[in-house]
């Protein structure tokens, strides 16, 4: 995509475009909000979505996941469900900013509600990058944006799990980013709701650190097999990626 076929959209105040590095896309983001991270990214590079199928996206703040997802898959449609009108209208604008509207749609509501907002079954994969810490205690503002995307305000790793558990087809796939330190409670929740872990790779900020990130892939239905992969190396040293990151990014 040609930046020249981007659709010009109103920007708001504080808002600004990030380039996405992948077909020309482009996304709304404001800093002093909140901006998509690096987990969001790697989670887009460890998913996939088959030739033609359907995905949604759990808490997908202002679309990043499924823009990118959009751009490496061949997915015949994607839905970004986000429970902030704010950043789901921010999303919308990124969708129409990239001519995107045949094959993204954004819906703003709740996990919870999963079950009246869309059909059980009804789709092939489900990607999440939900809050990692463990409830809103100590929040100065527990209403923020970043607090609501980084803690379980409005939605607990079970609700999340549940939701996929929900939408996912007999043999679809469920793919998380989450922090090691949750994992037993990742594998106890996801084999609740019938997901079965599949795939999992550890995400190391350098070599001879712990890592901080994990990808989680899992099969609804699926047979007792989980694959470990080799760690993904952030850093190969102080602020220089590895080259395999540097894929991921597209650069």
């Amino acid at each position: 995509m040609d930046i020249n076929n981007l659709r010009p959209v109103e920007l708001r105040e504080g808002e600004r475009f990030d380039d996405l590095q992948r077909n020309g896309y482009e996304i709304i983001q404001n800093p002093e909000k909140f901006c998509f991270g690096m987990d969001a990214v790697l989670l887009s590079g460890f998913a996939d979505v088959k030739n033609g199928g359907t995905a949604v996206d759990l808490g997908t703040g202002t679309g990043i996941i499924p823009i990118l997802m959009a751009a490496k898959t061949q997915a015949s449609h994607i839905t970004g469900l986000e429970i902030q009108a704010e950043s789901a209208e921010m999303a919308e604008r990124s969708v129409m900013h990239n001519r995107l509207e045949d094959r993204i749609d954004i819906v703003n509501g709740d996990i919870k509600d999963i079950k009246n907002l869309f059909k059980a079954g009804s789709c092939d994969t489900v990607t999440s990058n939900p809050p990692y810490m463990i409830g809103g205690h100590g929040l100065k503002n527990p209403d923020a944006p970043k607090a609501i995307a980084r803690h379980e305000v409005l939605c607990t790793l079970e609700d999340v799990v549940a939701a996929a558990g929900f939408l996912l087809k007999q043999q679809g796939a469920f793919y998380m980013v989450h922090r090691p330190f949750r994992l037993v409670d990742i594998f106890e929740k996801m084999r609740k709701y019938k997901i079965e872990p599949k795939r999992m790779r550890m995400v190391h900020p350098f070599a001879d650190k712990e890592p901080n990130m994990v990808l989680i892939e899992g099969r609804k239905g699926g047979n007792v097999q989980l694959t470990v992969e080799s760690p993904l190396i952030v850093y190969s040293e102080v602020g220089k990626y590895t080259q395999e990151i540097y894929d991921i990014y597209g650069y």
